[in-house]
């Protein structure tokens, strides 16, 4: 092949994490305008290591992500009242994640690597754009995804029985009968992918940011009807109906079919309409086939501890503790302000990352490290402590209602709570990632990866022989957090044989004083939880006012503390505010 044009303009789709992976989905890579030239690029962004530029596009990116964030939260609290977390919670969880593990494994991280640029660089090469490319290209991987839907389909009793779905002959038959639904959704995961591609690789970025929510609407309907036509007495495999079934199971793949077809029409007006082509003339893929491949033992190796988290935590809710579906909504708590604030500083340091990695500019590099993670740290430790402190409140407030107990809702929280160190070493992680990503190397990330299931699975496999069936969530997210603690001292270790030094003082001297202002805060915010418990009680609504002054004084106390630690990162923030209050 022809080599591909510059990284700059590259896209790189994001997946859907709403599921318990050891690695969170990579976020997407907005292309900046199209006839930009590096110095442009530069004076937009900044140069290396300067956080301008970066914190601009961060907070405009943060306030549109926040949008898809909060619907997913409620369509999952939603769900929860619905379902509970219980066997009925368990079976829908396991059968919902299946779709999403296949297509995985099968295109979401071979489109993420391979697909786009192959577009971009036929867009580029062919006299038609590179139209009938991508025509080809879809026709091949929509047909390839119809095949495996319908084996996957067939396959359903071995699927939920790989995690974790046994012993229990009524959730069996409820698990592989929502299976036998929900894995239609990977047809529709691939068309919306590709639509997604072929529409971002032509500078199209709006629609398919908001078509998420769509889904999330979709679903949320969907239980609110579930709710409706529950009847009296606790949800069981076997007090649930037919038609509760039937209506969980269309609903959700109609959430998921939503979110794909409404990016179908767009395709039209960016030169692309929809058509079969067939063949594989030009299309490119065995030459890009060793980085798929590479790709697709990374999805590979992640969606091993993704099974054996699962299958604990199944067993632990057959034995009376919570289970996957709790298991997986501490996870989304836990992701959260990943997503919201994690993502958004990623989303816009990788293309500046991007095209240094391309001229080999190991320094600048080595700086946009480095302040990825000092800025990771500013946004991400305080709200460690948040959580660490908050768990429980936070849980028994999203979740105590419906069909889940105040007893279990909470312990979703003290699982969120025992697992909150590990969300800065997840952004560390997930950036590691990104540099050898951007220098066009898909093997490292992989034996990352191999290394941190390493570290995890024989962690799972001891959760449940130390602590009871009622603890094994939280011990599944304590392993987790280790994983990623593991996941950074290994990526660190890796970028030092490629790199060399990583400017270590420079980027560990701010996260200590973070670190340490945090901890104040939380210790502030624990002596205030404590008196809050005292006067209004644990219910959901004294959970709120504990909530809402816990989140103030720790806030308060953190930004004050920054603010006195004289913590570099915080600096240009409040310099713009106060410049913003003097223009006003």
């Amino acid at each position: 092949m022809p080599p591909l044009p510059p990284l700059r303009n590259r896209w790189v789709p994001a997946a859907d994490d709403s599921h318990t992976q050891v690695i969170t989905v990579l976020p997407p890579v907005p292309r900046g305008p199209v006839a930009e030239t590096e110095e442009e690029a530069d004076e937009r962004e900044g140069t290396a290591g300067a956080a301008g530029g970066i914190l601009r596009a961060a907070g405009t990116m943060a306030v549109a992500t926040l949008v898809s964030r909060i619907t997913g939260l409620l369509r999952t609290m939603v769900l929860v009242a619905a379902l509970g977390v219980n066997l009925v919670g368990d079976a829908y969880n396991t059968a919902n994640t299946l779709p999403n593990i296949v297509y995985e494994l099968l295109l979401g991280g071979v489109l993420a690597s391979v697909v786009v640029p192959l577009l971009v660089h036929a867009q580029e090469r062919d006299r038609d754009g590179g139209t009938a490319y991508a025509q080809r290209l879809s026709t091949l991987a929509i047909s390839g995804l119809v095949v495996v839907t319908a084996l996957a389909v067939l396959a359903a009793p071995l699927l939920t029985r790989l995690y974790g779905i046994v012993d229990n002959p009524q959730q069996v038959e409820l698990a592989n009968w929502l299976a036998r639904i929900l894995l239609i959704e990977i047809v529709f995961y691939g068309i919306g992918a590709l639509a997604q591609a072929i529409l971002n690789s032509r500078g199209v970025f709006g629609p398919p940011a908001w078509a998420p929510v769509l889904n999330n609407v979709v679903v949320i309907a969907t239980g609110l009807l579930f709710l409706a036509a529950s009847g009296p007495g606790a949800l069981t495999p076997v007090t649930i109906t037919p038609g509760q079934v039937w209506l969980l199971g269309i609903g959700t793949t109609l959430g998921i079919a939503v979110q794909a077809l409404v990016l179908l029409p767009l395709l039209r007006g960016v030169g692309v309409p929809l058509r079969p082509r067939w063949g594989l003339r030009n299309t490119g893929l065995r030459e890009a086939g060793t980085l798929g491949l590479w790709v697709i033992a990374y999805s590979a190796v992640s969606a091993i501890g993704v099974a054996v988290a699962m299958r604990i935590a199944n067993e632990a809710g057959r034995e009376g503790g919570l289970g996957s579906l709790a298991f997986a909504n501490a996870s989304l708590l836990f992701q959260m302000p990943y997503g919201i604030i994690g993502v958004a500083l990623l989303t816009a340091l990788l293309p500046r990352m991007s095209r240094a990695a391309a001229r080999h500019d190991s320094p600048a590099v080595i700086e946009d490290l480095s302040l990825g993670t000092r800025l990771s740290a500013v946004g991400l430790l305080p709200v460690t402590a948040l959580l660490a402190v908050l768990g429980a409140p936070l849980g028994v407030l999203a979740f105590a209602r419906g069909n889940t107990t105040a007893e279990q809702a909470e312990g979703i929280g003290t699982a969120l709570a025992i697992g909150a160190f590990g969300l800065l070493p997840m952004a560390v992680t997930l950036l590691q990632l990104r540099v050898f990503y951007a220098m066009k190397d898909a093997r490292t990330p992989t034996f990352i990866q191999l290394g941190m299931v390493a570290v995890r699975v024989p962690l799972l496999l001891l959760v449940p022989a130390v602590v009871e069936p009622e603890d094994v969530v939280a011990g599944l997210m304590l392993v987790t957090s280790i994983t990623y603690v593991a996941g950074w001292v290994i990526g660190d270790v890796a970028l030092r044989r490629r790199l060399g030094g990583l400017r270590t003082r420079a980027t560990f001297g701010p996260l200590l004083r973070v670190t340490a202002v945090s901890v104040v805060a939380g210790a502030v915010g624990l002596l205030v939880r404590n008196v809050t418990d005292d006067l209004v009680g644990t219910s959901p609504g004294g959970s709120l006012v504990t909530v809402l002054v816990g989140t103030v004084v720790i806030g308060g106390v953190a930004l004050a503390g920054l603010v006195i630690a004289r913590v570099p990162e915080i600096r240009e923030p409040l310099a713009a505010l106060r410049e913003r209050k003097g223009r006003g």
